[in-house]
């Protein structure tokens, strides 16, 4: 038995070919320009990426150290009160508290063992945020945080502050309190 010939129509498959490439591919690349060149009248990219900003979170960290936290900080006591509505000692206390109770402020190094935002720079953006009523992407410039994560900074900072303090300092006062404030008060030379 002889196996089948099989006969190949050059000119069928032109044809074929031909009438494909007119109704199928063809309009298809004119959609394609199309809606490439609309694209680029509004500016935007065909993929839509998120434009990456290298942060170095660890030269932040070192500049807010020389700073504010270092043996001989660039700024004094005067100036970080100034800057931060509260003292040193009471802001760190706030840092160490912070870092203990909740592991979102401990500092954290990723896969490439590259060192995160530490607790101070979170800290320092949440205190800057209250203080000066700052939106979230104005601390990208000094501490390197970009806004989504400093409104997560600033969540998580007064969630904190509430369950750690509520019980002492964020209570309503009782008759000591406010004897003691009125005493005090009096002392000032208030009536």
């Amino acid at each position: 038995m002889d196996p089948p010939q099989f006969v190949f129509d050059i000119e069928a498959y032109k044809r074929q070919t031909q009438m494909e490439e007119e109704l199928i591919v063809k309009p298809l690349r004119e959609r394609h320009k199309k809606i490439l060149g609309e694209m680029k009248a509004q500016n935007s990219t065909p993929h839509n990426k998120r434009k990456y900003i290298y942060r170095d979170h660890a030269a932040a960290n070192r500049r807010l150290i020389e700073n504010y936290f270092s043996d001989e900080p660039t700024y004094d006591e005067t100036m970080f009160r100034r800057r931060f509505r509260m003292e040193k000692d009471v802001f760190l206390r706030i840092v160490g508290d912070l870092s203990t109770h909740d592991d979102y402020f401990k500092q954290r190094f990723d896969a490439a063992n590259k060192e995160g935002i530490s607790s101070l720079a979170k800290c320092t953006t949440a205190i800057r945020m209250l203080a000066y009523g700052l939106v979230a992407d104005s601390v990208d410039e000094y501490i390197k945080i970009r806004g989504t994560t400093a409104l997560e900074c600033l969540r998580k900072f007064c969630k904190g502050i509430i369950q750690l303090y509520e019980p002492v300092y964020l209570r309503e006062p009782n008759t000591d309190d406010l004897q003691r404030i009125l005493h005090v008060s009096e002392m000032q030379g208030f009536p």
